[in-house]
């Protein structure tokens, strides 16, 4: 990690995919490290793995670092890394699943000098395993929130 840089872990998880799901969030500061989670009724593991990026950017209280997100999320990091979703922007997200939330992530990745390294789920390395288990954690939760996108999406459908 350099000075001066911000380094997110992140992870989704839906049972049912979709079904009630939940993200986790794993960010690491010097010798600060902070977790969030939260569990969603109704939703999908894609949705989910792209809130855990936007909520950990959302945490943030400094827009001078840089930021290194790591994921699992192959939907996630391809749509950056390979330019996708500017183009889905461009176009105004026709066609695209997700757009309240792809919108939602631009706005705040825009903030910071963002990185994305794709790391493979399940493979030992900690902080992707604690991701994932508080989002697994978060899905069973007692306060399980409402995801009005995806129901909205739904419907629209």
């Amino acid at each position: 990690m350099e000075a001066g840089e911000i380094v997110i872990y992140t992870d989704g998880s839906a049972r049912g995919n979709p079904g009630p799901g939940g993200y986790g969030v794993v960010m690491i500061y010097g010798k600060h490290r902070k977790e969030l989670s939260q569990g969603y009724e109704l939703t999908t593991n894609n949705r989910m793995e792209l809130l855990a990026v936007i909520r950990g950017l959302q945490a943030l209280k400094r827009d001078d670092l840089s930021v290194k997100i790591y994921t699992d999320s192959k939907y996630v990091s391809d749509a950056v890394n390979k330019r996708w979703v500017f183009n889905w922007e461009a176009k105004g997200f026709k066609k695209k699943k997700n757009p309240d939330l792809w919108r939602a992530f631009l706005e705040v990745y825009n903030r910071y000098s963002v990185s994305f390294v794709w790391v493979k789920g399940h493979a030992s390395i900690p902080e992707n395993e604690r991701c994932d288990q508080l989002a697994v954690e978060a899905s069973y939760g007692e306060r399980l929130l409402v995801d009005s996108g995806y129901v909205d999406n739904m419907e629209e459908s």
